[in-house]
């Protein structure tokens, strides 16, 4: 099996460069197992045409869930997209968030039953299956979840797990942290490249007394 590890990348291999503008092949190196050993696994193949399909190594993606099984998984990731839409970002990113919150499940069994008893009562909700409820359908659900802990507990890890990985970086043309690149000053600030440059005059040098 080819599997991509989608774990988060370290911001300085963000997929597009601010001053060129080159959007580079996003880091998601492949790797080769016999068979995984988690209890579920998330994965899917990124659509033939997308930005991310021409970044990545293979098409295909794999990631393994420690806790949570594959059907609860899915459940987040369907969540996630309810509460943060983005026709652009693929599975893959949305796996990110069941991920983490996999690995809370693992570390510590309040939050593995919190979780597993909010992803019961999504797809209690749904009749069945929450992940094939119909658009409105999930909307419905979550909005009637606002105010619980587990609702608290999935928004708030989707802005860490669903933003801050090199494939969002990618499709939403962020080139990274510019403090780790220097800063502004060492590195220039003028990049918006739909108005005209600055006089002089408006962009004096930096004060280095």
């Amino acid at each position: 099996m080819r599997v991509i590890p989608i774990a988060a990348q370290q911001p300085e291999l963000a997929g597009c460069d601010e001053e060129s503008g080159v959007v580079r092949k996003v880091n998601l190196p492949l790797a080769r197992r016999e068979f995984l050993k988690g209890s579920g696994l998330l994965f899917g193949v990124l659509a033939t045409g997308t930005l991310l399909a021409g970044l990545a190594p293979s098409n295909a993606w794999a990631l393994e869930l420690k806790k949570l099984s594959t059907a609860e998984g899915q459940t987040l990731m369907a969540m996630g997209r309810v509460l943060y839409p983005h026709q652009k970002l693929p599975d893959a990113v949305y796996a990110l968030l069941a991920k983490d919150l996999d690995a809370k499940a693992g570390s510590d069994a309040s939050a593995a039953k919190m979780l597993q008893e909010g992803i019961g009562w999504l797809n209690k909700s749904a009749g069945g299956d929450f992940a094939k409820a119909s658009v409105t359908k999930k909307e419905e659900i979550v909005r009637g979840m606002e105010g619980t802990p587990f609702f608290g507990a999935v928004r708030g890890q989707c802005v860490t797990s669903i933003y801050d990985n090199d494939m969002a970086y990618a499709v939403f043309g962020y080139p990274g942290s510019a403090w780790e690149k220097g800063g502004y000053i060492t590195r220039g600030f003028q990049d918006l490249k739909w108005l005209a440059a600055p006089s002089k005059e408006a962009s004096p040098p930096p004060y280095m007394g």
